[in-house]
């Protein structure tokens, strides 16, 4: 890298990677750098990342971008979490949320006052506790509304993220991109130039003889990672013996009757199926381990679960989970699929763009040696894809399903060690060993090992400093105040209707 500093970016790939990428370093970036994005019309994205968590409020707010006029142009309705059916057992269901359950009281956790109140109890109901979540009832009820607290009372309201449709977000963000300088070049790379001595990426050169040159390189270009992976010989960490689904099959669907607040994912014999409920039609997909079920059943299995008729023919991805040996190598950094590939369950494709992007852009380099920032985004972007790794075989792992081959593989087989930590320690006494930069907060470990059957055998003794009497008042009365406070929201596509519908347009599109 010349010492002079860098004042060329080339982004390598579009669809939302590459364009949320663009239009984050034009905001913050672009007076001191000259950007380009290279893409292709020719060439296809994946696409089905419809469903995000609330780290996306944030990006945003970091933009500028107005949330109605967002939702608008995406099509998007609003998310208060996501529904899991059958993973613990067949039949059960529960609500991993955004926000909290309940209400801590002297810095005790609420699900140790609910753990209290069923310790007499032979077998309580692990997923009793969601009596107490205002999430959950505005869910049931199809509502949404801005709240920031409920009532009078320290209970923090609704926390949300969005659904939106990814094909319009990307179109959106691009205008949002181009408006602020970012160059959009047409084209397909045919070859990647490194220099002779420091092996960085020089140039790339596209069909038809134009040559890109640049400074940094941003590789958006989904599983293939031609310039990280292809070009740079970046190694791949095979995670796939802890999340043994490979491929997903996607369709859209009519839109839903009631537009509800919430993902759907359903657990089916070799897998699970989604449904992301937007304005103009339904996303669905089907991932699942070719190793216990084959494309055809699976196609299946996802068209007899759908709730509404089917606007398509299901189309293919394939993948294997893990990520890149390393995320930053040379003068190039992996974003979004050319990274690595962390399956849907939980929402975090569309986070760890975001996330690495703002990470990259606090780390970039000025010029010179970039060995030490190039360290430390590698050191926090690999710990931020372990510790999603470990919450997402936690649905997997920690199941009472036997039913099939693939459940009892996923039951049996081992899990790193930093997750088995995790399990015993929650299982002992209903503590949350969470690491300081887990993207998950406490809320979202309680939630779902209790969802998944494990029942705490103790609880933090400092929820014995009230009586019974006021254990049992202060159970009633936080279940009255989220009555009272859901009652008062109004239902989900009415608010829709009155801030961000968006203009009809063709369903399957």
């Amino acid at each position: 890298m010349a010492e002079a500093g860098l004042r060329k970016l080339v982004i390598v790939g579009g669809g939302t990677a590459g364009w949320i990428t663009a239009a984050a370093f034009a905001r913050l970036l672009g007076h001191s750098l000259e950007i380009e994005l290279v893409e292709s019309e020719a060439i296809g994205t994946v696409g089905v990342g419809e469903a995000t968590i609330p780290q996306i409020i944030r990006l945003n707010a970091i933009l500028g971008i107005d949330e109605n006029a967002f939702l608008k142009a995406t099509s998007g309705t609003f998310k208060l979490g996501i529904e899991f059916a059958d993973w613990g057992r067949i039949g059960s269901r529960y609500l991993h949320t955004f926000g909290d359950t309940g209400m801590n009281l002297g810095n005790v956790a609420f699900h140790h006052y609910w753990r209290r109140s069923t310790f007499g109890e032979a077998a309580p109901d692990p997923q009793g506790l969601w009596h107490w979540s205002l999430h959950q009832r505005a869910a049931e009820e199809a509502r949404f509304g801005k709240l920031d607290r409920v009532g009078n009372t320290a209970m923090t309201g609704l926390a949300y993220a969005y659904h939106f449709d990814a094909g319009r977000y990307a179109r959106f963000l691009r205008a949002y991109a181009e408006a602020r300088g970012v160059t959009r070049t047409e084209g397909i790379v045919e070859s990647v130039a490194r220099d002779g001595e420091s092996g960085d990426i020089t140039t790339i050169a596209l069909a038809g003889g134009r040559e890109v040159a640049g400074d940094f390189f941003i590789d958006c270009t989904g599983f293939r990672a031609l310039l990280l992976g292809e070009a740079l010989g970046t190694g791949y960490e095979d995670w796939s013996k802890w999340l043994p689904c490979d491929r997903a099959l996607a369709v859209p669907s009519e839109r839903l009757p009631v537009l509800v607040p919430y993902t759907r994912a359903t657990a089916k014999s070799a897998g699970w199926q989604w449904r992301i409920p937007l304005q103009h039609r339904t996303g669905n997909g089907h991932v699942y381990s070719s190793g216990f079920t084959s494309d055809e059943a699976a196609a299946d299995t996802l068209l007899e679960g759908l709730d509404t008729k089917a606007l398509g023919d299901p189309r293919p991805i394939r993948f294997t989970t893990g990520r890149r040996a390393a995320f930053w190598a040379h003068n190039c950094v992996g974003i979004g699929l050319s990274s690595g590939f962390l399956e849907p369950l939980e929402s975090t494709s569309i986070h760890l763009i975001q996330s690495h992007v703002s990470r990259l852009i606090q780390l970039f380099p000025q010029g010179g040696d970039a060995a030490a920032m190039r360290g430390e985004y590698n050191r926090r972007c690999a710990a931020e894809f372990a510790q999603i790794r470990d919450f997402l075989i936690l649905h997997y792992h920690r199941t009472d399903r036997e039913d099939s081959a693939f459940w009892r593989y996923c039951k049996h087989m081992e899990v790193p060690d930093s997750l088995t930590h995790k399990l015993e320690l929650f299982a002992a006494a209903g503590r949350v060993g969470r690491d300081v930069d887990d993207l998950f907060r406490d809320a979202s470990w309680v939630q779902v090992m209790l969802g998944q059957g494990i029942v705490p055998a103790g609880y933090d003794r400092m929820a014995d400093q009230i009586g019974e009497d006021q254990l049992a008042a202060f159970l009633a009365d936080l279940r009255r105040v989220i009555e009272r406070s859901v009652a008062g929201l109004p239902r989900h596509e009415e608010y829709i209707a009155r801030h961000c519908a968006a203009e009809p347009l063709d369903a399957a599109a």
